[in-house]
């Protein structure tokens, strides 16, 4: 085993003098006098190598002994992860002592003790690969899959199978047999390194589907594909915490992931208070029991927050392999890209803008490329979705973190400082923000098989409405309300009903909340009656009110049972307002 000794500190950066060779993100330990710090190679000169401390270097000192793992940073994969709430290098962080976070201190990932019923899927002669289901047993509510470990290349023969029984995590499952005549021990737990994408499906052609998250400003107007990716910039106070509770609570995934990578205390409490308080519809249970947490706040060193990012995805990836939708959530990456760019500066590389490193934007990109839609061995699919925050200084979004992403996403939502303030929620930008996917002809095929041939064309004409009214609002401020025609009125107003009975929508409405894409399209086509109807007015000052009342009997739709009497009660209502003014 190789050891070194630390010549260098500089906050968590060390450089030591190893007596051996050592690879690229290895593991290694430091010495204290109670115990050991974990950190990993960051960069290798000869038989020196610059370090990042996972946890506070404090009272260190030069010459103190290092022993390197021979290994990367890695996660234990197994039962029994759902509803644990981890730090970024897997600590159990229920299980840590104390009212502060020792330094040194580590936990099992895993509860060893408890037993899981087991039933085997494979048998005896069968040939597997890496990631094939040997085995499942009943983690909460899903089928866990008990797999081929992932670092098992080539064809193997299963040579022995465990019968259906209870059995802990580390009992034997299987013996696999390659053809070399090596035999490998499966248990329920294997680890795998988090830096590494876990590729062990078939390389096809994917079929696109949208993923319903329930909430229209996405499902309508920017569609997320399943195993897609998008992000969300805003500044504070803008109601990014809101959006991903709704989309925790009503998005159509098997499992979320939350990573909390460098947040504030405040924030992270926010996280562990409310979230367990959250009821999943699907099962009127807590939603934290298909959930899992990644947590390290903006006071942990650095190299915290960036491996928080990692395990995240790698516990996202390794659902995936079991066939399951995956929905990951990530708050914020600003903070993972801060990290890189203390640690970037530590080790006195050329700054890129804003003293960012030079290839964030290959490090985004590389993370926002593991997400993705797969098609298993056996045929079965599963999916990692995955939706970051940024926060922008200032709400700044021509900041590098926000244009490094913007290459890499596909979905793009703009949280506006204006529309938070007019109490407009979810506050996403409806003309700057997108989707990428409404580019691919699969998914314009998808949509339009589902909601209607022309659905596209719906949402682009709503979009150019929202435009238009824009433009109008501009003009009317600038000369007023009598110092422009009425066409000018009714392109605002017209732009407004969109906007309040579409784009806005209410978290805390239980009615409201969760909007089905069957809702999301009988209420755009009621919205596109108003928008294309001529109407007669004699002055601009007829035109607000009329309007406020159409919006008024939608809103009251949007909070009705969908299609019960209440429900078709306002239709009527509303049916009858609009011939009032409507050009017969």
């Amino acid at each position: 085993m190789v050891k070194g000794k630390i010549t260098g500190i500089i906050a968590n950066l060390l450089t030591v003098k190893v007596d051996g060779p050592v690879g690229q993100n290895e593991i290694f330990f430091v010495a204290l006098d109670d115990g050991k710090l974990m950190a990993e190679v960051i960069r290798i000169s000869g038989d020196t190598v610059f370090g990042q401390v996972y946890e506070s270097t404090r009272m260190l000192k030069v010459g103190t002994d290092c022993e390197f793992m021979g290994h990367m940073l890695e996660v234990e994969l197994g039962p029994g992860i759902l509803s644990r709430n981890y730090d970024g290098l897997q600590n159990d962080l229920d299980k840590k002592t104390g009212v502060f976070l020792k330094r040194g201190e580590y936990t099992e990932a895993l509860d060893e003790k408890v037993s899981y019923e087991y039933k085997p899927l494979a048998k005896v002669g069968d040939f597997v690969h890496a990631g094939d289901w040997l085995g499942s047993v009943k983690e909460g509510w899903i089928d866990h899959k008990v797999m081929v470990p992932f670092k098992l290349e080539g064809r193997w023969k299963v040579k022995s199978i465990t019968g259906a029984g209870s059995y802990t995590i580390r009992q034997k499952i299987a013996e696999l047999e390659n053809d070399s005549g090596d035999v490998e021990t499966v248990t329920m737990v294997q680890k795998w390194p988090v830096k590494r994408a876990i590729h062990t499906y078939k390389e096809k052609p994917r079929p696109f589907k949208v993923m319903e998250t329930g909430v229209r400003m996405f499902d309508t107007f920017n569609p997320m594909a399943e195993g897609g990716t998008g992000f969300i910039p805003g500044p504070f106070g803008a109601g990014k915490t809101v959006l991903q509770h709704a989309l925790s609570k009503n998005a159509e995934a098997d499992l979320i992931v939350f990573t909390a990578c460098g947040e504030r205390a405040n924030e992270v409490v926010e996280i562990f208070t409310e979230f367990p308080e959250l009821i999943d519809p699907r099962t009127g249970r807590s939603l934290m029991e298909r959930t899992t947490i990644i947590c390290n706040t903006s006071n942990m060193p650095v190299a915290a927050r960036e491996a928080s990012v990692y395990t995240g995805m790698t516990i996202a990836e390794y659902y995936r392999m079991m066939g399951l939708k995956v929905l990951l959530l990530a708050d914020s990456t600003s903070r993972w890209a801060q990290a890189l760019r203390e640690m970037s500066n530590r080790l006195e590389e050329l700054p890129g803008p804003d003293a960012f490193p030079m290839d964030l934007p290959a490090i985004i990109s590389n993370f926002y490329a593991r997400a993705g839609y797969v098609v298993l061995n056996n045929g079965q699919s599963g999916s990692v979705t995955f939706i970051g925050t940024v926060s922008p200084a200032g709400g700044n979004l021509k900041e590098p973190v926000t244009e490094s992403t913007k290459k890499s996403a596909r979905c793009f939502y703009a949280l506006q400082q204006a529309r938070a303030d007019q109490k407009r929620y979810p506050s996403i930008d409806p003309i700057d923000s997108y989707s990428k996917y409404l580019e691919y002809p699969e998914i314009c095929d998808y949509l339009n098989a589902k909601l209607g041939s022309d659905w596209v064309d719906k949402v682009a004409n709503a979009k150019n409405w929202v435009y238009r009214g824009k433009e109008a609002s501009d003009q009317i401020n600038i000369l007023g309300d009598d110092g422009v025609p009425i066409d000018y009125h009714l392109t605002f107003w017209k732009a407004e009903t969109i906007d309040f009975v579409l784009m806005q929508q209410d978290a805390f409405d239980k009615i409201d909340a969760q909007c089905s894409l069957p809702r999301q399209k009988y209420m755009m086509d009621l919205v596109t009656d108003v928008v294309e109807a001529a109407y007669n007015f004699d002055s601009f000052d007829q035109v607000a009110p009329f309007f406020k009342r159409v919006i008024n009997i939608l809103k009251q739709m949007n909070y009705a049972v969908y299609e019960s009497d209440e429900f078709r009660k306002y239709e009527k209502e509303f049916r009858e307002t609009l011939q009032e003014r409507r050009v017969k």
